[in-house]
Protein backbone atom coordinates (compact mmCIF):
# COMPACT_ATOMS: atom_id res chain seq x y z
CA UNK A 1 0.00 0.00 0.00
CA UNK A 2 1.37 3.62 -0.74
CA UNK A 3 2.25 5.19 1.96
CA UNK A 4 0.03 8.15 1.54
CA UNK A 5 -2.61 6.30 1.01
CA UNK A 6 -2.33 5.45 4.78
CA UNK A 7 -1.38 8.68 6.26
CA UNK A 8 -4.58 10.18 4.52
CA UNK A 9 -6.52 7.10 5.95
CA UNK A 10 -5.18 8.13 9.63
CA UNK A 11 -6.49 11.63 9.16
CA UNK A 12 -9.18 10.36 7.87
CA UNK A 13 -10.16 8.42 10.68
CA UNK A 14 -8.93 11.21 13.07
CA UNK A 15 -11.37 14.04 11.74
CA UNK A 16 -14.08 11.39 11.93
CA UNK A 17 -13.58 11.09 15.66
CA UNK A 18 -13.39 14.90 16.15
CA UNK A 19 -16.74 15.34 14.39
CA UNK A 20 -18.28 12.69 16.01
CA UNK A 21 -17.16 14.44 19.93
CA UNK A 22 -18.80 17.90 18.10
CA UNK A 23 -21.90 15.92 17.40
CA UNK A 24 -22.67 14.60 20.74
CA UNK A 25 -21.82 18.25 22.35
CA UNK A 26 -23.70 19.66 19.83
CA UNK A 27 -26.94 16.64 20.95
CA UNK A 28 -26.14 17.56 24.77
CA UNK A 29 -26.36 21.76 24.17
CA UNK A 30 -29.46 21.45 26.21
CA UNK A 31 -28.33 18.99 28.81
CA UNK A 32 -28.30 20.05 32.46
CA UNK A 33 -24.67 20.03 33.94
CA UNK A 34 -23.11 18.78 30.74
CA UNK A 35 -19.78 19.40 29.98
CA UNK A 36 -18.53 19.55 26.49
CA UNK A 37 -15.89 16.92 25.03
CA UNK A 38 -12.44 18.11 23.72
CA UNK A 39 -10.43 15.50 21.32
CA UNK A 40 -6.34 15.57 21.42
CA UNK A 41 -4.31 14.51 18.78
CA UNK A 42 -0.42 13.58 18.17
CA UNK A 43 1.48 12.88 15.01
CA UNK A 44 2.69 9.05 14.42
CA UNK A 45 6.20 7.70 14.69
CA UNK A 46 8.36 8.86 12.07
CA UNK A 47 9.77 6.87 9.67
CA UNK A 48 13.91 8.17 9.74
CA UNK A 49 15.67 7.97 6.25
CA UNK A 50 18.46 10.35 6.76
CA UNK A 51 19.50 11.04 10.99
CA UNK A 52 19.76 14.62 11.19
CA UNK A 53 23.30 15.39 12.70
CA UNK A 54 24.74 12.33 11.02
CA UNK A 55 28.46 13.20 9.40
CA UNK A 56 29.02 13.45 6.20
CA UNK A 57 32.82 12.84 6.00
CA UNK A 58 35.20 13.47 8.94
CA UNK A 59 34.78 17.21 9.00
CA UNK A 60 31.02 17.91 8.20
CA UNK A 61 27.86 17.20 9.45
CA UNK A 62 24.51 17.01 7.90
CA UNK A 63 22.57 20.04 8.99
CA UNK A 64 18.98 18.75 8.23
CA UNK A 65 17.47 14.70 8.21
CA UNK A 66 14.66 12.87 5.96
CA UNK A 67 12.01 11.82 8.31
CA UNK A 68 8.97 11.29 7.25
CA UNK A 69 5.55 11.30 9.12
CA UNK A 70 3.22 8.84 9.21
CA UNK A 71 0.72 10.14 10.06
CA UNK A 72 -1.90 11.29 13.09
CA UNK A 73 -3.76 9.41 15.82
CA UNK A 74 -5.95 10.29 18.92
CA UNK A 75 -4.10 10.99 22.28
CA UNK A 76 -7.24 11.12 24.21
CA UNK A 77 -10.43 13.08 24.42
CA UNK A 78 -10.82 15.57 27.64
CA UNK A 79 -14.12 16.79 29.30
CA UNK A 80 -13.86 21.06 30.18
CA UNK A 81 -15.33 21.53 33.47
CA UNK A 82 -15.85 24.85 32.81
CA UNK A 83 -19.10 26.18 34.70
CA UNK A 84 -21.92 26.58 32.58
CA UNK A 85 -24.95 29.45 32.71
CA UNK A 86 -27.23 29.29 35.37
CA UNK A 87 -30.68 29.17 35.14
CA UNK A 88 -33.12 30.34 37.19
CA UNK A 89 -36.04 27.23 37.61
CA UNK A 90 -38.01 28.25 41.07
CA UNK A 91 -38.12 24.82 42.00
CA UNK A 92 -37.31 23.72 45.40
CA UNK A 93 -35.29 20.97 45.06
CA UNK A 94 -33.29 22.38 42.23
CA UNK A 95 -29.67 22.85 42.98
CA UNK A 96 -26.76 24.89 41.27
CA UNK A 97 -23.27 25.17 42.27
CA UNK A 98 -21.54 28.23 41.91
CA UNK A 99 -17.82 26.93 40.99
CA UNK A 100 -16.05 23.50 41.64
CA UNK A 101 -17.58 20.98 42.96
CA UNK A 102 -19.57 17.42 42.56
CA UNK A 103 -23.11 15.99 44.04
CA UNK A 104 -22.45 12.61 45.38
CA UNK A 105 -25.03 9.91 44.41
CA UNK A 106 -25.27 6.54 45.49
CA UNK A 107 -25.64 3.95 42.40
CA UNK A 108 -27.86 0.62 42.86
CA UNK A 109 -25.02 -1.70 43.44
CA UNK A 110 -24.28 0.62 46.31
CA UNK A 111 -21.05 2.25 44.58
CA UNK A 112 -20.81 6.13 44.42
CA UNK A 113 -20.69 8.52 41.75
CA UNK A 114 -21.00 12.62 41.36
CA UNK A 115 -22.55 14.63 39.33
CA UNK A 116 -22.92 18.53 38.51
CA UNK A 117 -26.66 18.21 37.60
CA UNK A 118 -28.53 19.27 40.66
CA UNK A 119 -31.85 18.59 39.62
CA UNK A 120 -33.53 16.67 42.37
CA UNK A 121 -36.88 15.45 43.29
CA UNK A 122 -38.42 13.62 46.22
CA UNK A 123 -39.16 10.08 46.12
CA UNK A 124 -41.88 7.66 47.57
CA UNK A 125 -39.49 7.75 50.71
CA UNK A 126 -39.05 11.78 50.83
CA UNK A 127 -35.48 11.01 49.88
CA UNK A 128 -33.62 13.14 47.58
CA UNK A 129 -33.25 11.87 44.70
CA UNK A 130 -31.62 12.29 40.89
CA UNK A 131 -33.91 12.13 37.95
CA UNK A 132 -32.41 8.83 37.81
CA UNK A 133 -33.92 7.54 41.03
CA UNK A 134 -30.17 7.43 42.14
CA UNK A 135 -30.55 9.18 45.82
CA UNK A 136 -28.27 12.23 47.33
CA UNK A 137 -25.19 11.16 49.36
CA UNK A 138 -25.82 12.52 52.45
CA UNK A 139 -29.12 11.55 52.25
CA UNK A 140 -31.78 14.25 53.35
CA UNK A 141 -35.30 12.94 53.89
CA UNK A 142 -38.23 15.92 53.42
CA UNK A 143 -40.79 14.99 55.72
CA UNK A 144 -44.78 14.47 54.05
CA UNK A 145 -46.08 17.33 55.84
CA UNK A 146 -43.32 20.29 54.56
CA UNK A 147 -44.90 23.52 53.35
CA UNK A 148 -41.45 24.88 52.11
CA UNK A 149 -38.12 23.91 51.65
CA UNK A 150 -34.62 26.24 51.85
CA UNK A 151 -31.28 25.15 51.05
CA UNK A 152 -28.76 27.73 51.94
CA UNK A 153 -25.38 28.55 50.35
CA UNK A 154 -23.27 26.15 52.70
CA UNK A 155 -26.00 23.19 51.71
CA UNK A 156 -27.70 23.66 54.79
CA UNK A 157 -31.22 22.02 54.59
CA UNK A 158 -34.43 23.22 56.55
CA UNK A 159 -38.26 23.38 56.06
CA UNK A 160 -40.99 25.11 57.52
CA UNK A 161 -43.41 21.54 58.84
CA UNK A 162 -47.31 22.24 59.01
CA UNK A 163 -48.40 22.71 62.49
CA UNK A 164 -44.99 23.61 64.19
CA UNK A 165 -43.32 27.31 64.59
CA UNK A 166 -39.58 27.89 63.24
CA UNK A 167 -37.98 25.75 60.25
CA UNK A 168 -36.64 22.48 61.74
CA UNK A 169 -33.44 21.94 59.91
CA UNK A 170 -33.60 18.28 57.92
CA UNK A 171 -29.57 17.94 56.91
CA UNK A 172 -26.46 19.33 55.67
CA UNK A 173 -25.74 18.47 51.70
CA UNK A 174 -21.85 18.62 51.09
CA UNK A 175 -20.18 18.51 47.51
CA UNK A 176 -16.82 17.34 47.24
CA UNK A 177 -14.34 17.92 44.47
CA UNK A 178 -11.16 15.99 42.56
CA UNK A 179 -7.48 17.69 41.99
CA UNK A 180 -8.12 16.39 38.66
CA UNK A 181 -11.69 16.22 37.46
CA UNK A 182 -10.66 16.12 33.71
CA UNK A 183 -9.79 12.47 34.99
CA UNK A 184 -13.03 10.81 35.89
CA UNK A 185 -15.03 8.26 33.83
CA UNK A 186 -18.14 9.55 32.02
CA UNK A 187 -20.85 6.79 32.65
CA UNK A 188 -23.29 8.68 30.84
CA UNK A 189 -26.93 9.88 33.19
CA UNK A 190 -24.87 12.80 34.02
CA UNK A 191 -22.96 10.81 36.15
CA UNK A 192 -19.00 10.69 36.66
CA UNK A 193 -16.77 7.60 38.17
CA UNK A 194 -13.44 8.29 40.37
CA UNK A 195 -10.67 6.75 38.89
CA UNK A 196 -6.64 6.68 39.34
CA UNK A 197 -6.18 9.54 36.97
CA UNK A 198 -8.75 12.34 38.70
CA UNK A 199 -7.77 11.46 42.27
CA UNK A 200 -9.92 10.37 45.48
CA UNK A 201 -12.53 12.67 45.99
CA UNK A 202 -12.69 15.30 48.67
CA UNK A 203 -15.66 16.21 50.51
CA UNK A 204 -16.33 19.66 52.50
CA UNK A 205 -19.00 22.36 52.72
CA UNK A 206 -19.93 23.90 50.03
CA UNK A 207 -17.98 27.35 49.93
CA UNK A 208 -15.36 25.92 52.02
CA UNK A 209 -11.49 24.70 50.86
CA UNK A 210 -12.62 25.87 46.95
CA UNK A 211 -15.72 24.46 46.72
CA UNK A 212 -18.58 26.41 45.05
CA UNK A 213 -21.55 27.37 46.98
CA UNK A 214 -25.17 26.30 46.19
CA UNK A 215 -28.15 28.19 44.63
CA UNK A 216 -31.63 26.91 45.35
CA UNK A 217 -33.94 27.23 42.78
CA UNK A 218 -31.30 27.24 39.45
CA UNK A 219 -29.84 24.91 37.36
CA UNK A 220 -26.53 24.57 35.64
CA UNK A 221 -26.72 24.86 31.84
CA UNK A 222 -24.63 22.76 29.46
CA UNK A 223 -21.24 24.78 28.72
CA UNK A 224 -21.59 23.55 25.41
CA UNK A 225 -21.07 27.04 22.97
CA UNK A 226 -22.79 26.36 19.80
CA UNK A 227 -21.26 28.79 17.78
CA UNK A 228 -17.53 27.69 18.96
CA UNK A 229 -18.81 24.04 17.87
CA UNK A 230 -19.72 25.16 14.44
CA UNK A 231 -16.78 26.93 13.69
CA UNK A 232 -14.95 23.29 14.80
CA UNK A 233 -17.45 21.64 12.85
CA UNK A 234 -16.73 23.56 9.52
CA UNK A 235 -12.72 22.81 10.38
CA UNK A 236 -13.18 19.36 11.07
CA UNK A 237 -14.78 18.90 7.53
CA UNK A 238 -12.64 21.21 5.35
CA UNK A 239 -9.86 18.93 7.37
CA UNK A 240 -11.82 15.37 6.42
CA UNK A 241 -12.31 16.98 2.94
CA UNK A 242 -8.54 17.75 2.55
CA UNK A 243 -7.62 14.17 3.62
CA UNK A 244 -10.02 12.75 1.07
CA UNK A 245 -8.36 14.22 -1.75
CA UNK A 246 -5.10 13.29 -1.11
CA UNK A 247 -6.27 9.59 -0.67
CA UNK A 248 -7.74 10.23 -4.12
CA UNK A 249 -4.08 12.29 -5.46
CA UNK A 250 -2.05 9.38 -4.39
CA UNK A 251 -4.75 6.62 -5.78
CA UNK A 252 -4.47 8.33 -9.33
CA UNK A 253 -0.98 8.59 -8.81
CA UNK A 254 -0.24 4.67 -8.34
CA UNK A 255 -3.08 4.27 -11.41
CA UNK A 256 -0.21 6.05 -13.85
CA UNK A 257 2.20 4.15 -12.72
CA UNK A 258 0.27 1.01 -12.95
CA UNK A 259 -0.44 1.97 -16.64
CA UNK A 260 3.23 3.48 -17.54
CA UNK A 261 4.76 0.24 -16.67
Amino acid sequence: MSTSLWVSKTGLAAQDAKIQSIANNLANVNTTGFKRDRIAFTDLFYQVQRQPGAQVDELNDLPSGVQMGTGVKISGSQKVFTTGALITTDQQLDMAIEGQGFFQVEQGNGEMSYTRDGQFFRNADGMMVTSGGQPLVPQVAIPEDALTVTIGEDGTVTAEIAGQVGAEQLGQINTVNFINPAGLEALGGNLFAETDASGVPTEGTPGDGGLGKLRQGALESSNVSVVEEMVEMISTQRAYEMNAKVMSAADEMMQFLNQTV
